[in-house]
């Protein structure tokens, strides 16, 4: 997978158009995880970005760390996003998220922490646990590639994810 910084010439076009604007950081370092092909914020781009906005790396670093929606690490073609809130775990969203770990092959994280994000190693998948979708009424929740699906079970998950797999097969 890439890890290369990107095009300055693209970094630079996108620091232009965001120039003065309210939240232009954030714009900013969107924009640049949005063009990369694995969807995520290489370490040379962050510094890159930080040289040309005169704003700290600490502070850039911050933000990206901050904000859910930023990625420090390559990730996959497709997304499973599986709400670990209280309502979501109180209707199983513990064992979706063990289903699809061994689904997919994914190793056991040893920490025990509900925080994951995963992504396997043909780069097909990437596995995240969320705080809170805030689709209670849905419970238990996941969110495939930006699509909220309420009332997941095993199967059900096990059968998008295995339409995904064949949507475009590696």
């Amino acid at each position: 997978m890439a890890t290369t910084p990107q095009d300055p010439v693209f970094i630079d076009e996108v620091i232009a158009r965001h120039r003065g604007r309210p939240g232009a950081l954030l714009g900013i370092l969107e924009a640049v995880q949005e063009h990369n092909p694995r969807k995520f914020l290489c370490a040379e781009d962050l510094r890159y970005i930080a040289a040309k906005t005169n704003v700290p790396v600490t502070q850039i670093f911050s933000v990206v760390t901050f904000y859910a929606l930023f990625n420090l690490t390559p990730q996959g073609d497709h997304t499973i996003s599986i709400c670990r809130g209280t309502a979501c775990h109180a209707r199983g969203s513990r064992s979706l998220l063990e289903s699809t770990r061994l689904e997919l092959g994914l190793e056991e994280t040893s920490d025990g922490a509900d925080k994951l994000v995963v992504t396997t190693p043909d780069g097909k998948f990437t596995v995240r646990t969320v705080a809170c979708f805030g689709q209670c009424a849905l419970a238990p929740v996941v969110e495939l590639d930006h699509r909220i699906c309420g009332h997941m079970n095993e199967g059900a998950l096990a059968r998008e994810v295995g339409a995904l797999t064949e949507e475009n097969p590696r």
